[in-house]
């Protein structure tokens, strides 16, 4: 993993709406972390520093370390309350990793060689992408960032599934743990008369 995550947070002693409330005014978010062998902590960190972090894709699936009062936390981002109408981060889950213990995350598919795919080039369709992401369960050592989906070899009227991932050593996908009925479509390259029709009806 490429990128490092760091973010200083203060201890949170205050509940409730109003607190919450006072806090973003002063430019903090309020947010919580739980998990692993410790008790749940609730703190605050700085919204500047948390907004830049979140627009970097790699941090919703990232090992990141949070400085609580001179305490470091390695964490990952489980849930994020934004702004209905805004946007802008309101509250924020953590969930401390252990080293030894398994995790669960969603990572991100990233595909690539789409525009010189068979397909797409050769045979003239059109590609869909069907999921942006996958949940992987694994180390946290062996968390990737994101998950490379090569298109180059695929053909009109070819789907991929679940099971043509290549996934890094460590990694499985949570999905198919479940059986085979549960290998489920993440893109195809179709007919683009097929999309055509389809939206008419």
């Amino acid at each position: 993993m490429s990128n490092n995550f760091n973010l200083t947070a203060q201890v949170r002693d205050l509940q409730g709406k109003g607190a919450s409330r006072r806090l973003r005014h002063e430019k903090m978010v309020p947010a919580i972390i739980y998990g692993g062998h410790a008790e749940p902590q609730s703190i605050s960190v700085q919204f500047k520093d948390l907004v830049k972090c979140l627009e970097n894709e790699a941090f919703y699936s990232h090992i990141l370390t949070v400085d609580v009062a001179g305490t470091v936390e390695s964490v990952v981002l489980k849930a994020l309350q934004r702004h209905p109408a805004k946007g802008f981060p309101m509250h924020a889950d953590f969930y401390r990793v252990v080293a030894g213990e398994e995790i669960t995350m969603r990572v991100p598919l990233h595909f690539i060689n789409i525009d010189s795919s068979v397909g797409v080039k050769k045979q003239g369709g059109q590609f869909s992408i069907i999921a942006n992401d996958v949940e992987v369960r694994t180390l946290p050592a062996n968390l990737p960032e994101s998950i490379d989906v090569d298109v180059a070899g695929l053909e009109l009227g070819q789907t991929l599934h679940l099971s043509d991932l290549k996934l890094p050593e460590g990694v499985t996908l949570t999905e198919l743990s479940l059986g085979e009925n549960h290998d489920l479509a993440i893109a195809n390259i179709h007919h683009i008369e097929e999309m055509k029709d389809d939206s008419a009806e």
